[in-house]
């Protein structure tokens, strides 16, 4: 059986004004560690998103009223609220201290907004095109180390009727994010029929297992040893009426 080894890697605490690419290169330097061919680089979106700028103010921002409203309603500083309507693709609804939205294409609460490990009055947007960033990051790793590298930027979500956060991947370069596993034979020979293994989640909730969500300044894991497709490809994301929760809560609802 391969062997899959994961190596943390401690950073610098990363600001606007970093080139995270460099901050990576200087910190795996520190740290005597030199990426292999095929390693898999898995990122905190904070961290590419704080280089990126993507910092707010929120003393710069002013709500409008519909953000006012929903502040009211699910008990959120409306000024992150507004911030939610300007980065969500649509809001769904939400509970306390939670707006529930699609961004980017995901499930995201809070549009992805977070105030975690940002300065006091501050919160952190997604980055601005996750999928170009990781592009970015990859081609110019790959340009350091003159080897085959795969960057996966990574986010938490909460699943659905359960208490924690998992790792999700909002974005990836250079392997294939899911894969296909229908056709295969199970352990009694019986075909799969539905499977397909999302790897670059799977990684990201591994990697998370050391980046942790306070203050223990890891924002990068490098994973070695994955067996994976190599090669250009995105997060694939599916239609509502393919979804199993969107599809059982629109044909829950249409009953009642």
């Amino acid at each position: 059986m391969k062997q899959v080894t994961l190596l943390p890697v401690k950073t610098p605490l990363i600001t606007p004004k970093d080139n995270i690419t460099d901050v990576i290169i200087r910190s795996l330097q520190k740290q005597s560690i030199t990426p292999q061919n095929h390693d898999i680089v898995i990122i905190a979106e904070s961290a590419v998103a704080t280089a990126e700028g993507r910092l707010i103010n929120l003393d710069s921002i002013t709500p409008t009223q519909k953000a006012i409203t929903i502040g009211k309603k699910y008990q959120v500083d409306q000024r992150e609220v507004q911030l939610i309507i300007e980065e969500a693709d649509e809001i769904l609804g939400g509970v306390d201290g939670v707006v529930l939205t699609i961004t980017k294409g995901m499930l995201s609460p809070n549009a992805g907004i977070d105030a975690s490990n940002a300065p006091e009055n501050h919160v952190t947007l997604l980055p601005g095109d996750p999928q170009a960033s990781a592009q970015q990051i990859q081609h110019a790793l790959q340009q350091h180390y003159h080897c085959q590298l795969a960057v996966i930027i990574s986010d938490s979500r909460t699943q659905p009727l359960r208490l924690g956060t998992v790792g999700i991947a909002i974005a990836c370069s250079g392997i294939e994010p899911v894969e296909d596993a229908r056709g295969s034979s199970d352990l009694y020979g019986k075909r799969l029929a539905i499977t397909r293994k999302a790897i670059a989640d799977n990684l990201t909730s591994a990697a998370q297992l050391l980046m942790g969500e306070a203050d223990e300044s890891i924002p990068v894991v490098i994973a070695r040893g994955v067996s994976a497709t190599r090669g250009s490809y995105h997060i694939p994301t599916i239609p509502r009426h393919e979804c199993l929760f969107f599809g059982a809560l629109e044909i829950t609802g249409d009953q009642d």
